[in-house]
């Protein structure tokens, strides 16, 4: 990994320890980037804001791809649904507890209600541009990724309050409402 990814890393470990000791607004960015080695410059170099370093997607690209190689005879909604599907298929177990732990933090914080709805931009544009690639108009394409990740979003942060649910079957539930299965 190179040094970009290194820091990006350290920066996004030293705010989870941080932020499960002592708690999300307790947590300041100079504590985090101090944590990391790194300057708070650095931090927003990497993270443009506080909120970013809970929120920032590694599988937006990968869900993209899958959405953008499903069956071209498929709607917008299920080439949406079952491309994340198969996404999510491919996460390693690692990382569906970082993510878990990360969300965990947002479902409990006051202060970061609505920041899943924020920080979702990146992934709606990555999934409008793969159904537009598709052939589906940008505005239909807007439309189902938004409520797409809407939905996701609603499972997600359910499943992160949970011990009991498996990501699989918080997501498989959410994919078929939203698939129309």
């Amino acid at each position: 990994m190179e040094r970009w990814g290194r820091t990006h890393e350290a920066l996004s470990r030293a705010a989870l320890e941080l932020f499960a000791v002592r708690g999300y607004e307790a947590t300041g960015t100079a504590q985090i980037a101090a944590r990391a080695g790194v300057s708070e410059m650095t931090l927003f170099r990497h993270f443009p804001t506080k909120e970013a370093l809970l929120l920032a997607d590694p599988f937006d690209p990968l869900m993209a791809e899958r959405v953008r190689t499903r069956p071209a005879r498929e709607t917008a909604m299920r080439a949406l649904t079952e491309g994340i599907r198969q996404a999510w298929a491919q996460v390693d177990a690692a990382s569906v507890e970082a993510l878990r732990e990360r969300l965990r933090i947002v479902a409990l914080t006051p202060s970061l209600r609505g920041a899943v709805e924020r920080g979702s931009e990146e992934t709606v544009a990555a999934l409008t541009g793969a159904l537009v690639e598709r052939g589906v108009s940008v505005g239909q394409a807007r439309v189902a990724a938004s409520a797409v990740i809407a939905g996701l979003s609603a499972a997600l942060l359910g499943w992160a309050r949970s011990e009991e649910t498996a990501v699989d079957a918080a997501l498989g539930s959410a994919l078929d409402v939203l698939g129309g299965v």
